[in-house]
């Protein structure tokens, strides 16, 4: 692959064979091109993969103190695997640590030991493998002195004898090449996605600017739709076959729905609320709006005195009730927490638990 054609690797999680034991033919695993990003990690067909499983037939073996080399032949092509030994394996069998002391077996009863030493010799016949058995291995690829190998985490002899192992794996292989494999990797969507979340938060983030340097208390939307201006683009669509113009949204129905998605959010954080919902669409500015502010303060005060508020203060949704009786309906709770930390910062209310607030 050039590497001009790779993906960056802050996307290789969006593919979910990047996080899976990818089961490619042997013939492929040798042939992948390895990331000039990331070394260890490799490309079938833009692909991101670092970890394998396969299963194919011992053809040959090599043992060393530490583990065993395994030269595994899937029909496909040989590749090494290096497959690291457990304690129990490294261990030499003491005669002595099985001897006859124990006799209780002979006698029908049941003795831990040789029980032990079964245990033991079967797990020893599932890691040490002769020429012509079947082994399924897993782990991550590496290159090592210029040649292609599996270092294994998992493997194990495979008793096949029927050969119902082989003939599932072959079903199931070339279906997971026709899903998965040999798709290449589509991230445009997720791109578009991307760039249109992107473009709501810049068009949030200059409002917000505006409305904290210009200490705005009350807007309507035209008096800041001129200021998305810029993040809205006026270029047609097109296709990838003619480049013909496609019918698409104008420039100032994007521009209407960008600061529509963006009122919403600054409406949803409380930022911002309308005080009476009309068609004259006037937005108050929570921060600024110094009639909210005291009639939070004036509720809490009053209801503060009340017996039944005397001790902890008034609770968040009594104060919320309060507000939308005797104020506005639309005052939303997000809008009423930023009062309340306002107020609190300025001394003018405590707050006793987390919930609760009374004056001084």
């Amino acid at each position: 692959m050039d590497p001009a054609e790779e993906s960056p690797s802050m996307l290789w999680g969006l593919d979910p064979i990047f996080s899976s034991f990818a089961r490619l033919y042997v013939r492929d695993i040798l042939q992948m091109t390895e990331s000039t990003q990331v070394p260890g990690i490799y490309f079938y067909n833009s692909h991101p993969v670092y970890k394998v499983d396969v299963l194919g037939t011992v053809v040959y073996k090599r043992e060393r103190e530490d583990f065993f080399c395994y030269g595994v032949d899937d029909g496909t092509g040989v590749i090494n695997c290096l497959c690291w030994k457990n304690d129990l394996l490294k261990e030499e069998e003491d005669p002595a640590k099985f001897g006859g002391k124990h006799s209780d077996a002979a006698h029908g009863g049941f003795n831990p030991v040789a029980e032990l030493k079964k245990l033991r010799q079967a797990q020893q016949n599932c890691c040490r493998l002769e020429i012509g058995e079947l082994l399924r291995v897993r782990g991550p690829v590496k290159t090592s002195r210029q040649q292609r190998e599996i270092i294994a985490s998992t493997y194990y002899k495979v008793n096949d004898p029927v050969m119902a192992v082989q003939i599932a794996w072959m079903m199931e292989v070339p279906g997971l090449y026709r899903k998965c494999y040999d798709k290449p990797l589509q991230l445009q969507h997720n791109a578009m996605s991307d760039s249109a979340i992107s473009s709501v938060s810049k068009a949030t983030n200059i409002i917000k600017d505006f409305l904290m340097q210009k200490v705005v208390s009350r807007f309507r939307p035209y008096d800041v739709q001129d200021l998305l201006q810029p993040l809205v683009s006026c270029q047609p669509e097109t296709t990838s076959v003619d480049q013909e113009p496609v019918a698409g949204p104008s420039a100032c129905q994007q521009l209407r729905q960008l600061l529509k998605e963006s009122l919403e959010i600054l409406e949803d954080e409380g930022i911002i609320y309308r005080k009476v919902k009309s068609q004259d669409e006037v937005y108050n500015v929570t921060a600024q709006d110094k009639d909210l502010i005291i009639a939070v303060k004036g509720i809490i005060r009053e209801d503060s005195k009340r017996e039944k508020y005397a001790e902890k203060g008034c609770h968040i949704l009594h104060i919320l009730s309060a507000v939308r009786q005797r104020y506005s309906l639309n005052v939303s709770k997000a809008a009423l927490e930023l009062v309340l930390k306002s107020l609190e910062c300025n001394s003018d209310i405590v707050s006793t638990t987390d919930n609760h607030y009374t004056v001084f």
